[in-house]
């Protein structure tokens, strides 16, 4: 059998020595646990910076899953010192993973850079994490056969997986947000190096030890000066990216919510995404609740789904018959800060202080498979169908399930985007309402800051061929509304030929078994916004 000396350094006798063989299955734990959970984090940053989470998942994972190929590759290449070799790997992966998020926020002031930056630090990151493991092996090869020797190395760095898994969903992304999960795995990085160097140092040889202690009080102080400004280069970076003062911002276990203000007006933004400015949120408020409530007679039960800015909540207390308002959105960092923040509050005028008013923190597709309770009318107000996550919310399913949640003679409405610049979006949505069962009243009007917007209104029991006549006569007491009046409502009705010359026909509803609607969005003309 060939001398495996040469697997470790010249300075390794073939004398067993227990602890080098467990130290590197604890090494390969906590690198498994930081490989996963760096794949992780670079997907979500993906999907923040890039949008379409699943296409930005798939291809980060897939990315790093084909490095990591390479990086097993290329460790064929190292064939004395592997000790050495796996000490400075640790402490390279440690900085990069460290200054993942911070380089992505820097990078992203420049748009065109940042799909090219973020996937060029997932093939670097994931070629060093494939060299993890073919290095512990064959370090490992002088204390175990064969078969147990390549058992065990995989068997911890698959746990250390699910370990990473269980802390990214649970701890990291919830309580450390993507300003300092990174931190933590630079530092599980960084600990595994400094575990290693300390406890095998008779293993190397007495320069490189003295050039790896060096550099462990090198990267230490980068770790901790990286530490001590990531939330003022976050800042900053966020800053960046938009045109006014950042006054709030918050990472959240769902969504990015900045808050901003310029001369007194207001901008509330999701994941980078306008969702309200105090310019025109008036506007977009009452065009999605006052054609509904003002048709309906004497409507005492309302659900609104999403809204958890509280504006839509607010419109609907206007209405003196309306004895409960459930509303139903997904974070409950939205929600309080609606509730708390004093400029929030002053925008929705308190609307989620009123006893009236009942929140429920939860997912609008499971609360209504679940609830057995029925409404005079369903608001939903959510964000665009810009991925498969929130468009399954837009589905013909979803509809159907709000279809009989509605009494007899309800009404229901969505925000449906841009009708001009995602028109085949706004269409989709439209024949997904009808394949629910309902006859539909798509509308629309121009907003300051978002352009031409719409909604679809659906109804169970006024016939399709006079749902547009139904609506054209009402009154709105100027007492209720700043804006919306029968003129305007004539108005928002009306449309003029398509722009892009879309061709209805091959529009097809949005499935869940067959999801349409995003890719619809997607394919908008967005660069005209």
């Amino acid at each position: 059998m060939a001398d495996k000396q040469y697997l470790l350094t010249p300075k390794l006798s073939m004398t067993k020595d227990p602890k080098f063989s467990r130290s590197l299955k604890i090494a390969l734990f906590a690198t498994g646990l930081s490989g996963i959970v760096a794949e992780y984090v670079l997907s979500t940053l993906a999907s923040y910076f890039l949008g379409d989470s699943v296409v930005q998942f798939t291809l980060i994972v897939s990315i790093m899953l084909f490095a990591m190929g390479l990086g097993a590759r290329i460790s064929r290449r190292f064939e004395t010192d592997l000790l050495a070799t796996f000490i400075s790997l640790e402490y390279i992966l440690s900085l990069l993973v460290t200054f993942a998020s911070l380089t992505a926020y820097g990078i992203s002031l420049f748009p065109s850079l940042t799909a090219v930056s973020l996937y060029s630090l997932s093939l670097i990151i994931g070629l060093l994490i494939g060299m993890e493991i073919p290095l512990v092996i064959r370090m490992n090869d002088a204390f175990e056969e064969l078969k147990v020797n390549v058992s065990n190395i995989m068997e911890n760095d698959y746990y250390g997986s699910l370990l990473g898994g269980i802390f990214f969903a649970f701890v990291g992304r919830p309580y450390l947000g993507l300003t300092y999960t990174p931190f933590v795995l630079g530092m599980v990085n960084f600990s595994v190096a400094f575990y290693l160097l300390i406890l095998l140092n008779k293993h190397l040889k007495t320069v490189q030890y003295k050039k790896l202690k060096w550099a462990s009080a090198f990267m230490f102080l980068i770790w901790g000066l990286g530490l001590w400004q990531a939330s003022n280069i976050i800042a900053y970076g966020e800053q960046q990216r938009y045109a006014d003062q950042v006054i709030f911002d918050q990472q959240t276990n769902y969504q990015r919510i900045v808050l901003t203000e310029n001369k007194g007006d207001y901008w509330l933004f999701l994941n980078g995404n306008q969702q309200l400015s105090t310019l025109d949120e008036v506007n977009y408020h009452e065009a999605i609740v006052h054609p509904m409530l003002s048709k309906l007679k004497q409507p005492k039960n309302i659900l609104i789904l999403g809204g958890g800015d509280g504006c839509v909540a607010r419109e609907v207390l206007k209405y003196p018959s309306v004895e409960k308002i459930t509303l139903v959105d997904l974070d409950p960092a939205m929600t309080h800060l609606a509730k708390e923040n004093p400029v929030m509050r002053k925008i929705n005028q308190d609307s989620f202080h009123n006893p009236k008013v009942q929140i429920i923190n939860g997912d609008g597709f499971t609360f209504m498979a679940d609830h057995p309770d029925y409404y005079d009318g369903i608001i939903i107000d959510l964000p665009d169908p810009k991925n498969v996550d929130i468009a399954r919310l837009y589905t013909v399913e979803f509809y159907q399930l709000c279809y009989k949640h509605l009494r007899p003679n309800g009404l229901m409405v969505t925000q449906a985007g841009s009708p001009y610049y995602a028109e085949e979006a706004f269409k989709c949505i439209d024949k997904s309402f009808q394949a629910a069962g309902f006859s539909t009243l798509p509308y629309h009007t121009h907003l300051i800051t978002l352009g031409e917007w719409g909604w679809v209104m659906g109804s169970k029991n006024i016939p399709q061929q006079n749902m547009k006549r139904a609506f054209e006569k009402l009154n709105f007491p100027d007492s209720t509304t700043h804006w919306i009046n029968q003129d305007a409502m004539k108005m928002m009705m009306s449309f003029g030929k398509s722009v892009f010359k879309v061709d209805d026909k091959n529009i097809k509803p949005n499935y869940l078994h067959h999801p349409t609607l995003y890719k619809y969005y997607l394919d908008g003309h967005w660069e005209l916004y």
